[in-house]
């Protein structure tokens, strides 16, 4: 009889590597390691063998990381996605992709089962469950760490190294670790550890080691510099006159945002599942590419379309990072979206300079903005007429007056 299998999201590192051999053990299973390509970059060293050295029979390594430009990270920038005012969402965005391969995965290789190593307190457990239910419900999901026996073998680091150390696993680790970090091509993650206490200084000179996407601001060149980005229906196709891919874009604005010290945030977020936690991200080449769709927008988007989808901004940031990306309202909110998007076509300017992005020049065919119309001088095009502003405010206080009227008497 053939053994079953179990897809598993695989990072190498020792969670995820004990988790494999665990679940081998416990469910006599048969167990696929899949590894998603969506910027990693050197973390993906070595990974297939410490896969197979661990005890799967199978492993994938997909580079993912065009399709995680193209089809889910421009699409949330086009919608001005921002969760509590800070958070340009780089986790939360990743986990529905990895999760839609895993079930493809699954669907392949005949597998009844995904699991994945994330904890029982965190968000990414429901991103990947709230996909899986989405695109495959009748798909099994494992998740260890909510596994009574799992957390009474596993309590600590300490059980897990030591597992690891009995079966062989290579996997480097430490009873003790500062913080934890997730990287990938929008942004890197670090919480946990010394990051927990939130009048730690994440930003003091003592602590610049911790980040890798980006310079300080204090260390970032003393000199700006300029960089225009090109928009055609809301998305960003080049970058100072090169046409690029969104995977292009991506890497081109990191590396430029990284060497002038952009898009470094600290904050202390709501997590879906009931409680605070505090999270430092680097966020070099979003960070630009946010400012600069905002810009394009400012210049060629009509004014109600705008205040409309801005008005859906927080209910679709909360449904990025509480992982319903397939949920129905949130491909509803991006139809709306997509139409929005149409007329936003044109180029941006920008100054980079010590963490800031500055506004340095807008153009395009399509602008809205007319300098006949808007000048404090005489308009030449007559397209508007001072006099008519006295009845446009007199319609518009009628009702201010009668509900002052209304509290005078009732005094």
């Amino acid at each position: 009889m053939a053994k079953e299998k179990i897809v598993l999201a695989y990072s190498g590192g020792l969670d995820t590597s004990v988790i494999l051999k665990w679940l081998k053990e416990t469910y006599d299973a048969e167990i696929i390691a899949f590894t998603a390509d969506i910027g990693q970059k050197e973390e993906l060293d070595g990974l297939e063998e410490k896969a197979f050295a661990t005890g799967a029979s199978k492993v994938y390594i997909d580079d993912l990381r065009e399709e995680f430009a193209r089809d889910f990270i421009f699409p949330m920038f086009q919608a001005g996605a921002l969760y509590e005012g800070q958070y340009l969402l780089g986790t939360s965005i990743a986990r529905p992709l990895i999760a839609k391969r895993m079930v493809e995965i699954a669907r392949a290789e005949g597998a009844t089962a995904i699991a994945h190593g994330a904890t029982g307190k965190g968000n990414d457990q429901v991103r990947f469950e709230l996909t899986a239910a989405s695109l495959a419900p009748d798909i099994k999901v494992i998740a260890p760490w909510r596994i009574e026996a799992f957390r009474e073998q596993f309590p600590g680091r300490a059980e897990m190294i030591a597992y690891a150390e009995k079966h062989g696993i290579p996997v480097k680790a430490t009873a003790s670790k500062p913080y934890s970090m997730d990287r990938n091509l929008l942004h890197i993650s670090f919480e946990s550890g010394m990051l927990e206490d939130p009048w730690f200084d994440a930003s003091a000179a003592s602590n610049r080691d911790m980040y890798v996407l980006s310079v300080s601001p204090e260390e970032a060149p003393d000199e700006p510099e300029y960089v225009e980005l090109e928009f055609e229906a809301g998305n960003c196709v080049a970058i100072n006159g090169e046409r690029m891919t969104p995977l292009q874009v991506m890497e081109k604005l990191n590396e430029l945002g990284g060497k002038h010290g952009i898009g470094r945030v600290d904050m202390v977020e709501n997590r879906f599942v009931g409680m605070k936690s505090r999270g430092v991200y680097e966020t070099p080449g979003g960070t630009i590419l946010f400012t600069a769709h905002r810009k394009m927008e400012s210049l060629t988007m009509d004014r109600e379309v705008m205040h409309l989808r801005d008005s859906l901004i927080p209910k679709y940031a909360s449904l990025v990072y509480n992982g319903f990306w397939f949920a129905p309202e949130r491909l509803a909110i991006q139809a709306l979206v997509t139409e929005s998007q149409k007329n936003v076509t044109g180029t941006v300017r920008l100054k980079l300079y010590k963490g800031n992005v500055i506004a340095a020049g807008l153009k395009s065919p399509v602008s809205l903005y007319n300098p006949d119309i808007a000048t404090m001088e005489a308009d030449p095009t007559q397209a508007y007429d001072q006099g008519d502003a006295t009845g446009f405010i007199r319609l518009n206080a009628l009702r201010l007056k009668v509900a002052a009227a209304a509290q005078a008497k009732s005094r």
